[in-house]
């Protein structure tokens, strides 16, 4: 648990010094170096991208933008319902493509399709829970520096294949002491939460900082059962607590 605390008291600093001020919850944008706020263009399209938390149990033979049965009922859902509200005006195209389960290498393997061929013009990705989790439960070996690399190829072919994309990288979270969510996996998993703040960083894009959304929400409820079922997939709470703060990022 000491652990933990001691990277938490890291992060924060290292956030700080990059210019991260305020709210613990404010994402930040290192193409302007300043919190994140992503302009809503007419004909924007909005893809979701990632793993259970994401696809939250959408219909995935249903391959349509901005319809409810293709979205399931977590963040992902909320947030896009809300934009298609707020920008009606805008024709905006939103779809999820998250997968129960996957793993970076599981995005490459599908990326052609569910990603460059919907010529997103704003890609969320959040990733990497299921590439250090598969290490504690399945015995996999997938280390930070490997997973950082698998990201960082999924990352060339999107600016590559979509060089005027803008990209938002999310931390994965986990709220401790929730089932499966142990003190043993802390120092290590939030070395996987760096690499993705780190490849903000070098990439140029948004980094939602969902660890520390989640950290902050305890402290108004430090039931972590509240927010997550099982220390990792959320709750309705969790689940608009999470579109609330991707929210945050649109202007």
């Amino acid at each position: 648990m000491n652990d933990r605390r001691d990277f938490l008291k890291k992060s924060l600093l290292t956030l700080g010094a990059a210019g991260l001020t305020g709210s613990l919850a404010q994402a930040f944008n290192f193409s302007t170096g300043a919190k994140a706020k992503i302009s809503i263009k007419k004909g924007d399209v909005i893809l979701f991208q990632g793993d259970s938390i994401t696809d939250a149990g959408r219909k995935r033979d249903n391959l349509n933008p901005n319809d409810s049965n293709a979205f399931g009922n977590g963040y992902a859902f909320m947030a896009a319902s809300t934009l298609l509200n707020k920008h009606a005006d805008k024709d905006l195209k939103v779809y999820n493509r998250g997968i129960s389960g996957n793993r970076v290498p599981d995005l490459l393997g599908r990326w052609q399709t569910d990603a460059l061929e919907l010529k997103p013009t704003i890609l969320s990705i959040m990733i990497g829970v299921n590439d250090f989790w598969r290490t504690k439960d399945r015995g996999a070996v997938n280390t930070p520096e490997q997973y950082k690399a698998q990201y960082k190829e999924l990352l060339d072919k999107t600016v590559s294949a979509l060089p005027g994309v803008k990209l938002i990288l999310i931390e994965p979270f986990g709220v401790n002491n929730v089932k499966h969510v142990k003190d043993d996996w802390y120092p290590e998993f939030p070395k996987y939460q760096q690499v993705v703040k780190e490849l903000a960083q070098e990439y140029k894009a948004v980094f939602l900082p969902y660890q520390q959304v989640f950290d902050q929400a305890l402290k108004r409820n430090a039931n972590g059962a509240h927010w997550t079922t099982d220390g990792v997939h959320t709750t309705m709470a969790g689940a608009n607590l999470m579109a609330e703060a991707w929210l945050n990022l649109v202007s």
